[in-house]
Parts: C-alpha cells; structure tokens; sequence
C-alpha cells in the first residue's frame, strides 16, 4: 500500500518532537520542504497534522513550535519570576552578559536619579531553555559591593540590603532586534513582550529600573482583579503615541 508523503513526513517529526522541550521552535518551512525535497503545501499539511494531534502550535511572526503551556508571570504582588518557576518544577538560570559600572543613559539617570549606575544585561533559562533578556540599571552607590557572580546567583532585591516598597511595571508589545532575536532563539522582528519595571524603597526613592524582552509565543502575564469593574477594558490600559 503507497503511504502517503505528507504522513510519512508527519510521522518522522512526531519522533523529533517527542525528544524536543516544549516551545522550541521547529525549522521553518522552506527549510523543512528542503529538507525532505517536496512542497511547502506537503509540509504545511504534515504539520497540520501534527497540530491537530495537539503536537506543534504556530503563531504568525514565529511560525511552528512544539505545543507547550506557556510561562506564566502572576503580577499580583512584588516577586521574581524564577521564584515562580521554581514553584511549577521549572528549573531557573541566570546567565550574566554584561556587568558594568558606568554613566547612566539620560532615561535611566531620570528615572534613577543617578548619573553613575551599575548595569547588568542577563539572559534567564527556564529548564535550559532561553525565556528573557533582561537588564538591571541601579545606582552606583547601592551596588558597589555587588560582583558578576553575586547578580548571577541572586536576585537584586535580596542585594542590595534596603527594605523595598513596591514597583510600576510597563507591558508593551514589540518585534525582536537582531541582537535579542539571536539570544532568544526567535526569528528577527517576532513578537516580543517588553516589559519596564522601576522599583522603590519605603522611603520612595527609585532604586532599580528593569528592561525585560519575552519571546510573545512562550510568555504569559497574569493580573488577578478582586473586584469586576463597570467595563470590559483590561485595567491599566493605555495608548501609546
């Protein structure tokens, strides 16, 4: 009995699959065509299959990606994501890029209100798998006993030995650049989620300001509302010129 091409494909990318983390994302399709010499449309229904199956999942902007649950941030209270991870079973990991004491860019200096800071450019692993690009901002003079392995091993807030008070935190959409796309794993101009969180003391001064990229496909922000408002319209919502 002839078996069918775009099965046969199905088939040998459901044993891939099996030994694949979830979310990675799978070779495009023009690469995968080239890759068992037939057509886009013979892939795409392979594919489907799979999708069907409740294997892969796609989004425009990544294209394929093995089905997953995505992570999960709750936002309800000032608390770090890996703490979050580690609570599901997900092994957390901080890689540190860049450590550098440095003068402040004008925006940091504003929010800071310092002109030299520490800055620490990360990238955090969940299950060895990269999930952020992350860079820490704070002023000089609260880190200057901080070390590359210190930031690596523990959070900022446990650092810099000064009681915190709370943070505003800033979610907006946008498209990976070369240098986040390829320390993700993304496509180039894939849907990103970039979040800014700017952290005070009891006293209210500002003393951390965080740059956070998410890849969009594995990344999910959770904000619990004790009470139903009078509008369907997400809380905090705001247009942007």
């Amino acid at each position: 009995m002839r078996t069918i091409r775009y099965r046969q494909i199905a088939d040998e990318l459901r044993d891939r699959i099996r030994l694949a983390r979830q979310n990675v994302l799978l070779p495009s399709e023009s690469d995968l065509s080239a890759e068992f010499n037939v057509s886009r449309v013979t892939i795409r229904r392979a594919l489907e299959t799979l999708r069907e199956a409740g294997l892969v999942e796609s989004r425009q902007g990544f294209g394929w990606y093995v089905a997953g649950g995505p992570l999960q941030q709750h936002l309800g209270g000032l608390a770090t994501i890996e703490d979050q991870l580690q609570q599901r079973g997900i092994r957390p990991e901080r890689r540190v890029l860049e450590f550098a004491f440095e003068e402040a860019p004008p925006r940091v200096r504003e929010a800071l209100g310092a002109d030299q800071v520490l800055r620490v450019r990360r990238l955090n692993l969940a299950d060895g798998e990269p999930f952020a690009v992350v860079t820490v901002w704070c002023p000089a003079e609260l880190g200057h006993h901080l070390s590359r392995h210190d930031v690596e091993q523990r959070p900022f807030y446990e650092l810099l030995g000064i009681a915190l008070r709370g943070a505003t935190q800033t979610i907006g959409a946008d498209a990976a650049g070369h240098d986040d796309a390829a320390l993700l794993q993304i496509p180039v101009a894939s849907p990103v989620l970039r979040c800014e969180r700017i952290t005070t003391d009891t006293t209210g001064r500002s003393v951390l300001m965080s740059e956070h990229v998410f890849p969009a496909h594995r990344t999910e922000f959770v904000v619990e509302l004790p009470n139903a408002g009078p509008s369907t319209t997400p809380s905090g919502l705001r247009l942007v010129e």
